[in-house]
């Protein structure tokens, strides 16, 4: 069955190229220079770049699965390669000249999948882009794995959870360091160490809203979060800068009325800048990115992300510079939930050589990650409603761990078992960090 999607019509200019494989010269040929796929949970993007844009058709076929993507007055730079580590629902991928001029692009499958396409104009360092997501039919909606996240409980008091995203990704690398490390890697990475550290403390949980290399456009985001029911939104990023001196790490909210500072205002305009580069319809009529009215019921939602970002700025404090030594806020699109309290934490300048080299060691990012996940405890022991184990376990004490403690000397200061002390914290050995908080059992 033959399913013809409406052409695309485009302005399109002028351009002599020289035509691969034909020795000739067309005046007015555009020219495809390349492929990219992207491959995620939700669908495999499949990314044409071109030198300017062009009118193009889809049609789908079956049996095999296939989708046919026509290109009008194109040709190719090169052959398209397909990665076939990220290539998803996309077994192989052919070409051919239709009609003299026309370039014709197969896409074979492993399954069917619903193609929808749209252009973009250049962003950041991409150029003309032609997209292609396909959605295979038996795909998981993203509000349906993300609620599914979050449906196992460990006890009778709820756990408090925290929506962990990893800015960035697929088509959108972030900011890239002088040795060339991607932000988007780094925080994923980083991402995924404090989901790792929030699930083995009691009474949390964290929630990967990206768990690999691939786009989320920004609002999607925080929707994500609210469908998890998520407590706290933690949008994780790495700054840049044109001078590289510059290093250390920052903490963010939502602002009302503006930004605290000039710095703010540009990394805000540069983060919103991501769904440009990421690749989303432009052409969407159900919002206004730039004109979000903040109503009554977020004033409470800021207040506790004000709380929050405190918390995070000074553990963060612990394991590094940080670059401003108060909370910083500006009107970052990612961080507009109404009803969810939301941060966005820089972990360092990747701008930086030093902060790009400590960033690209494990070690490191398991101390950023180690800290955040502190912040996050520091923050719900004042903060977690009734019903959760926080809430139930506020009558303990708190203790601040300190140089030259160790968890027998804090045992027998407080007067508690070190087994008790060891199983109300979860920790397993004897390993403890300076500036950790540790829960004293309650009746102590």
């Amino acid at each position: 069955m033959l399913c013809f999607r409406p052409s695309v019509i485009v302005q399109r200019s002028l351009l002599a190229v020289i035509l691969l494989g034909s020795g000739g010269m067309n005046a007015w040929a555009e020219v495809v220079e390349n492929l990219r796929v992207w491959a995620g949970p939700d669908g495999t993007r499949v990314v044409l770049d071109l030198d300017d844009a062009v009118e193009h058709r889809l049609i789908e076929l079956d049996d095999p699965a296939r989708v046919v993507i026509d290109l009008e007055d194109t040709q190719l730079r090169q052959n398209l390669k397909l990665d076939a580590e990220r290539s998803g629902v996309v077994r192989g991928v052919r070409h051919g000249i239709r009609a003299g001029n026309d370039l014709r692009v197969v896409l074979d499958l492993h399954q069917r999948a619903q193609p929808q396409s749209f252009l973009l104009p250049p962003a950041g360092k991409y150029g003309h882009r032609l997209v292609i997501d396909l959605v295979p039919d038996d795909v998981v909606p993203a509000a349906e794995r993300v609620r599914e996240a979050t449906r196992a409980m460990t006890s009778g008091e709820r756990d408090m959870i925290v929506a962990i995203d990893a800015g960035h990704g697929g088509e959108d690398p972030g900011a890239i360091g002088p040795s060339g490390t991607y932000e988007k890697t780094v925080v994923l990475a980083i991402a995924r160490a404090l989901k790792n550290k929030l699930d083995q403390m009691p009474g949390v949980r964290g929630v990967l809203l990206r768990t690999d290399d691939y786009f989320i456009p920004l609002k999607e985001r925080y929707q994500r979060a609210r469908q998890a029911r998520a407590d706290l939104f933690v949008s994780i990023h790495a700054d840049a800068f044109r001078d590289f001196r510059v290093r250390g790490s920052s903490v963010y909210v939502l602002s009302r009325r503006g930004a605290s500072s000039e710095a703010a205002r540009m990394l805000a305009q540069n983060e919103n800048e991501a769904d440009l580069i990421g690749g989303v319809r432009l052409d969407r009529g159900d919002e206004v990115l730039s004109s979000v009215l903040l109503d009554l019921s977020q004033s409470v939602t800021m207040d506790y992300s004000q709380h929050a970002a405190e918390q995070l700025l000074n553990q963060l404090g612990r394991v590094g510079r940080r670059h401003r030594k108060r909370v910083e806020s500006a009107n970052f699109v990612v961080l507009r939930s109404p009803d969810v309290p939301s941060v966005l934490i820089e972990v360092g300048f990747i701008s930086n050589p030093q902060d790009e080299k400590k960033l690209n060691t494990a070690k490191h990012r398991d101390q950023v990650a180690e800290a955040i996940a502190q912040g996050v405890h520091r923050h719900f022991i004042k903060t977690a409603p009734q019903g959760s184990w926080y809430a139930a376990n506020r009558s303990s004490q708190e203790y601040v761990v300190q140089n030259g403690d160790t968890l027998g000397l804090i045992a027998q200061r407080h007067q508690v078992s070190l087994n008790e002390l060891r199983q109300t914290n979860n920790i397993d050995g004897d390993l403890i960090r300076p500036g950790a908080v540790l829960v004293i059992p309650a009746g102590s």
